[in-house]
C-alpha cells in the first residue's frame, strides 16, 4: 500500500501546554490507522491541525506526496481530508439532506435548492457503503449512530478520501459499535483510509491495520495488532502498568439507602419509559443497571435525581420521600450523580473549570459568604482536584470547552467525589475516558462503596458491571427483567436478559441443554 498522507515534525503550543511536539505520522491507502492515546495526550489537537481547524506552529503536511497548505476545513476537503468529530457538527432541526448539503448545496433553476439530487446521491452512498440512512429524516429523530453515519455521508458526498474519526465509539451502544466497525471495513474496501482517534485497546487491536501512540505530545511508538496487546499498549499510553482485572473485598450490605417502588416514567415524546420498575441499594453496596441502551436508563435516572418527575411510583431515600424532590434536594440528602450526557446535564461549558467544580455547591461556605462568591476558596478547591485527578487543563481559569471530552468527564467524577457522600448514581461514570483514568474511577468507585455508600451503577460496558457490581438488575424495554449475584452470571447470561429473556425462560432452558 502506498503512503497517501504524511506528516513531518508537527507541534502545536497553547498558552502553558506543548499540545503536540513535533509529531510524525503516516497513513497508508485502505488502512485503518488507529491513534491511540490518554485523554489530553493531543490526538484530537494534531487531527485538528490536518483539518485545518489550528494552524502548526511547525511542521508540514504531505498529501499523495505532495506539500499541502491546510488553513481551514475547506482546504482540508479539497485534499479529500474530512473530519467526525467526537460532537456531532449536525443542526436537529433539520433533515439529514439538509445537513449533508450545508455548504455544498446542490441547485436547481431560479436556485432552488435540489434536495431531490442530492437526496438520491445520499442513497447512492448509503447503498455503497453500507450507510442506513433515511434523507429526509431529521437529525433530532435519530439515535445516535445513525446521526454518526450522517457525519460519514457528508464526508463521502464531499468526495474525500481521508477520513478522520475523533472518538467515533465514544457515545455508541455496543451493537452501534459493531455496525460502526462494519462501516469503517466498508470504507476501506472502497479505497478508503481511516485515521481513528481513540483510547480503547480492545478495538484497535480488533480493528486496526496500524497503531500509533502519543503521550504528553509526543508519538512513543508504531505497531500493529499482531505485535502488541493491551498490556503494552496500556503501557505505552501512560507509561506505567494498568491493572485490568480490579480486586475488590466481599460487599458489606447495610441499610437500605435508596428504595424505588413500581416507578413509571416518560420519555420526551411522552411514551412509557420505565414501566413498575422496584429495587433496593444498600449502604456499602453496588447495585450494577445493565442494559442496551434506550431501555429506560435514562429516565429512571433522570427520575431518581430530581431531573425529572415520575408519573407514577415512589422514591425513598434514607426512608425521605423524594419522589417529587429538586436535584437540589437530592444533593441536600448526601447523593451525587455523574450524568450520562455530561455536556447537557453535568457542565456549563462556556464557565472556567474552577466555576464547574462548585456547580452543586456554589452558595455554600467557604465558596460563598451571603451571596457573595469567595474566589480564593473556589480557586484553591479548584487547584487540589485537578492535581488529585490529573485533570489536564492550562489553567483552572481556562473555559471548560476547551477541554478533551476525556477531561471534561473527570471534572465532573471530581466534583461529586469531592464531597461527603452517602448514595452514588454513575451513569456511564467511564465513557470518554482512557484506560488509566477508567482504573482511578474504578478504584474510587470501590472505594466509596467500602466507606459505606450506596452506589447505583449504569453501564453499557458489560465488563465495567461485572467487575464493580455486587448485584445486577437488568433492563429491558423499561422493566427489571432479572436481578442476579454478580459473582453467579456470566456475560453470556447477562447477554441473554439483556435481549429480553425471562429468568424463568433461561432456567427452563439450561434444563433442556442438560
Amino acid at each position: 500500500m502506498g503512503v497517501i498522507l504524511e506528516l513531518h515534525g508537527i507541534t502545536k503550543r497553547f498558552p502553558g501546554v506543548l499540545a503536540n511536539d513535533h509529531i510524525d505520522l503516516d497513513l497508508r491507502e485502505g488502512e485503518i490507522h488507529a491513534l491511540l492515546g490518554e485523554n489530553g495526550a493531543g490526538k484530537t489537537t494534531l487531527m485538528n491541525i490536518l483539518y485545518g481547524l489550528y494552524k502548526p506552529d511547525e511542521g508540514e503536511i504531505y498529501v499523495n506526496g505532495k506539500k499541502a497548505e491546510i488553513h481551514s476545513p475547506r482546504d482540508a476537503i479539497a485534499h479529500g481530508i474530512g473530519m467526525v468529530h467526537q460532537h456531532f457538527m449536525l443542526v436537529p432541526v433539520f433533515t439529514v439532506v439538509d445537513n449533508v448539503m450545508l455548504g455544498d448545496e446542490y441547485v436547481r433553476g431560479g436556485g432552488f435548492l435540489d434536495r431531490r439530487r442530492a437526496a438520491n446521491r445520499i442513497l447512492e452512498i448509503s447503498k455503497q457503503y453500507n450507510l442506513q440512512v433515511d434523507p429526509f429524516a431529521y437529525i433530532k429523530d435519530l439515535p445516535v449512530g445513525a446521526q454518526q453515519r450522517v457525519e460519514i455521508i457528508k464526508l463521502l458526498f464531499r468526495e474525500a478520501n481521508i477520513l478522520i474519526l475523533d472518538e467515533p465509539t465514544a457515545v455508541l451502544t455496543p451493537q452501534e459499535v459493531d455496525e460502526l466497525f462494519k462501516i469503517m471495513k466498508s470504507l476501506v474496501a472502497g479505497g478508503k483510509s481511516i485515521i481513528f482517534i481513540t483510547h480503547k485497546l480492545r478495538e484497535v487491536l480488533e480493528f486496526s491495520d496500524r497503531i500509533t501512540v502519543i503521550r504528553n505530545g509526543r508519538v512513543v511508538g508504531t505497531t500493529t495488532p499482531q505485535e502488541a496487546d493491551q498490556s503494552k499498549l496500556a503501557s505505552m499510553m501512560v507509561g506505567r502498568q494498568i491493572e485490568f482485572a480490579i480486586e475488590k473485598k466481599p460487599a458489606e450490605p447495610k441499610e437500605v439507602v435508596l428504595e424505588v417502588r413500581n416507578l413509571k416514567v416518560l420519555d420526551a415524546r411522552q411514551l412509557v419509559a420505565v414501566n413498575g420498575v422496584s429495587f433496593e441499594v444498600h449502604a456499602g453496596e453496588v447495585l450494577g443497571i445493565a442494559g442496551v441502551q434506550g431501555n429506560g436508563q435514562t429516565e429512571l435516572v433522570r427520575a431518581l435525581t430530581g431531573m425529572q418527575h415520575p408519573v407514577e411510583g415512589e422514591i425513598r431515600i434514607f426512608g425521605k420521600v423524594m419522589t417529587h424532590a429538586s436535584p437540589r434536594e437530592f444533593f441536600e440528602m448526601g447523593a451525587a450523580h455523574i450524568p450520562e450526557d455530561r455536556q447537557r446535564d453535568g457542565l456549563v461549558l462556556t464557565y472556567p473549570v474552577k466555576d464547574n467544580f462548585i456547580l452543586n455547591t456554589f452558595y455554600k461556605p467557604p465558596y460563598a459568604r451571603g451571596i457573595v462568591l469567595q474566589q480564593p476558596a473556589i480557586a484553591a478547591h479548584a487547584e487540589e482536584l485537578v492535581r488529585r485527578f490529573d485533570i489536564r487543563t492550562p489553567s483552572i481559569f481556562t473555559e471548560l470547552s476547551a477541554l478533551s471530552g476525556g477531561n471534561q468527564q473527570k471534572v465532573i467524577v471530581a466534583r461529586e467525589f469531592s464531597r461527603p457522600l452517602k448514595l452514588l448514581i454513575a451513569a456511564q461514570p467511564t465513557r470518554g475516558l482512557d484506560v488509566g483514568s477508567i482504573e482511578y474511577i474504578h478504584h474510587r468507585l470501590l472505594e466509596k462503596r467500602d466507606e459505606g455508600c450506596a452506589v447505583l451503577l449504569i453501564s453499557t460496558e458489560l465488563d465495567e458491571i461485572l467487575q464493580l457490581s455486587d448485584r445486577i438488575a437488568v433492563m429491558y424495554r423499561g422493566r427489571i427483567v432479572a436481578t442476579v449475584n454478580a459473582a453467579e452470571t456470566t456475560k453470556e447470561e447477562l447477554g441473554l436478559y439483556m435481549a429480553g429473556m425471562q429468568p424463568e425462560t433461561l432456567s427452563l432452558a439450561q434444563v433442556v441443554e442438560r
